[in-house]
């Protein structure tokens, strides 16, 4: 198949939506299709339709501080890339890809979607993320502007799913997990010398308020082993200077760092436990590499967040947003290492069924139900 991709911002590698399509369009060309990507991009390639960026008066500022970018469309290029492709595949839920659905519907091209973004993750960005109404006014407009337009759309978990069908979403809705890749599996590494008296204990993500590294900050003065925990943080984002200043109180300081696959397997494989306190996640790939690894996950209940499903327990879930139920938690696998080892073997296998072949053989699936069902309609 040819496939083209539509995503504003598929070249940042601080959000889960471009790492995924990054990864997917990897994939797919090793198993022979031709995948080209219409996006934000300064100099076009072969396989690059590149569109300049977009900017929003007033709001620029926030959305540059958090990596993200609009793609201007331009019709030559959206024309030009939609002429070229099998099936269009669009990401976001904005103008561009908007725009290369309707020419793609034009000149008789096939086209499916992802629902990655939660309207959460806007609206916490402007103080607005408990205001109900708000937040299901956005899912109504994504609804009606886009995802009904559509025939198959792909959700990166149940959970998503289930947010979606809830809501009145009518494509056929197909969850399938971003994926992992193979070098995510059983690894235990040495302890470098500067850890060799710590507990390591490690989160994944951006460094945004919805993620809340502050609340395992604030946990460790409820536990009985938080003068012994150095925590890490692997990742970016506009938080680094308040979590930063948080975390002076701290015994041991937490170590912001931003890590190569090479060396996060390398540390993941030194750690004792991972955390994931994030309020709200559509799935949250870093967990699952984590535990694949062989650490025991301690996750946050919270009602927005897919990530909660990995739990295989309740001793891996503590309370949404307490920071003294996450110390139980934490102290719980500190305090039953025997126990810890034990599940440790039971959480990686539990990863296999999330890899990224298996994700890529779901979504080859969709895509030529999709180009099938397209044809069946041109015909009736």
């Amino acid at each position: 198949m040819k496939i083209l991709f539509v995503i504003d911002a598929y070249f940042t590698n601080n959000n889960g939506t471009s790492i995924s399509a990054q990864r997917f369009a990897d994939e797919l060309r090793k198993r022979g299709h031709e995948v080209r990507i219409l996006t934000t991009c300064k100099e076009a390639r072969e396989d690059i339709y590149g569109l300049p960026e977009l900017k929003v008066p007033f709001f620029q500022g926030l959305i540059s501080k958090h990596g993200f970018q609009f793609a201007k469309w331009k019709r030559k290029t959206l024309t030009e890339a939609v002429q070229w492709a099998d099936i269009v595949h669009c990401y976001m839920p904005f103008v561009m890809e908007a725009k290369a659905k309707k020419i793609a519907d034009k000149l008789g091209k096939p086209s499916t979607a992802t629902f990655h973004i939660q309207p959460e993750n806007i609206t916490s960005s402007i103080g607005m993320r408990n205001i109900a109404w708000v937040n299901n006014a956005i899912f109504r407009l994504f609804r009606n502007t886009t995802y009904n337009h559509y025939g198959h759309v792909h959700t990166p978990s149940q959970f998503m799913a289930g947010e979606i069908e809830k809501r009145g979403y009518t494509a056929k809705i197909h969850p399938i997990s971003n994926g992992i890749q193979s070098d995510f599996t059983w690894t235990k590494t040495p302890r470098s010398p500067e850890y060799a008296d710590k507990i390591l204990i490690m989160m994944v993500g951006r460094l945004a308020g919805k993620k809340r590294q502050d609340l395992i900050i604030n946990a460790l003065q409820y536990s009985k082993y938080g003068d012994k925990i150095q925590l890490l943080f692997a990742g970016k984002g506009p938080k680094y200077k308040q979590y930063y200043k948080l975390g002076q109180k701290l015994k041991n300081p937490p170590i912001f760092t931003y890590l190569t696959k090479d060396e996060l397997l390398n540390l993941l494989g030194q750690c004792d436990l991972y955390v994931h306190a994030s309020d709200m996640e559509s799935e949250a790939i870093s967990c699952i590499e984590a535990f694949a690894t062989g650490l025991v996950p301690v996750i946050s209940n919270s009602r927005l967040s897919a990530t909660k499903q990995f739990a295989l327990d309740h001793r891996s879930l503590f309370r949404a947003g307490d920071p003294k139920d996450l110390a139980r938690a934490i102290d719980y696998w500190l305090d039953n290492p025997e126990e810890k080892r034990r599940m440790e073997k039971i959480y990686s296998e539990s990863a296999k069924k999330y890899s990224i072949d298996n994700s890529i053989d779901q979504f080859e699936a969709m895509l030529k139900e999709a180009i099938a069902d397209f044809k069946k309609s041109r015909r009736s």
